[in-house]
């Protein structure tokens, strides 16, 4: 089920084979530091299919104990729950709305019909990798990059929903915005990300384009 590869001297990189069990090994791990029964561990950062644990002082010995784990599913309800508002109002809104068949003014009910889950983070400070789209809604990147997405954009790319929270480069498809922004990242918060993995995302619609 897992596979576990040194990564440098004090860090071990855990593979999964999909990001179900991404997300339910990353929970797991949680689950036990939180309970006193995980060894020391400084860092724990998911990936897309793999969880970085660093600040291990024996990572052999940690290595062998990983081997022997049965990690059940994660619970669909599992985690805190984010809301976002969304004006569906993005430049891509009908070439996805194409994609998926349905009319443009059908896309808010269905992106929204969904509970999604942050995977993991990167690209930028607060973006989060959404999971919780069939896939039968999985759309492709755009063709060529934009030079400027907005902040507060809502975007979508392969299996991921995301929220843009600076503006920067992209290349996703851009189905909305957040009508007012709240700061997706805020180094004066305790936790600075706003969505951090694990936690569950509702995007609720707004007035405008929906």
């Amino acid at each position: 089920m897992l596979q576990v590869r040194p990564a440098g001297r004090h860090a071990l990189l855990v593979q999964l084979p999909d990001a179900e069990r991404t997300a339910a090994f990353h929970a797991e791990l949680l689950r036990r530091r939180a309970a006193g029964t995980l060894p020391p561990v400084a860092e724990i950062v998911p990936g897309a299919r793999t969880v970085l644990l660093d600040g291990v002082p024996d990572p052999g010995e940690l290595a062998r104990r990983l081997a022997d784990w049965d990690v059940p599913p994660r619970a669909a309800d599992d985690g805190g729950v984010v809301e976002i508002h969304v004006r569906y109002d993005g430049p891509d809104l009908a070439g996805v709305a194409a994609l998926w068949g349905i009319g443009p003014d059908e896309v808010a009910a269905t992106h929204s019909s969904y509970t999604y889950r942050v995977a993991f983070c990167g690209f930028a400070p607060g973006f989060g990798y959404l999971t919780g789209l069939p896939p039968h809604l999985h759309v492709p990147r755009r063709d060529t990059p934009r030079t400027r997405v907005p902040a507060g954009a809502v975007a979508l790319a392969g299996p991921y929903s995301a929220v843009y929270p600076r503006a920067t480069p992209g290349g996703w498809q851009l189905i909305g915005t957040m009508p007012d922004p709240a700061p997706l990242w805020d180094l004066t918060r305790d936790e600075p990300a706003l969505l951090t993995p694990g936690t569950r995302v509702r995007f609720v619609p707004e007035g405008g384009a929906t």
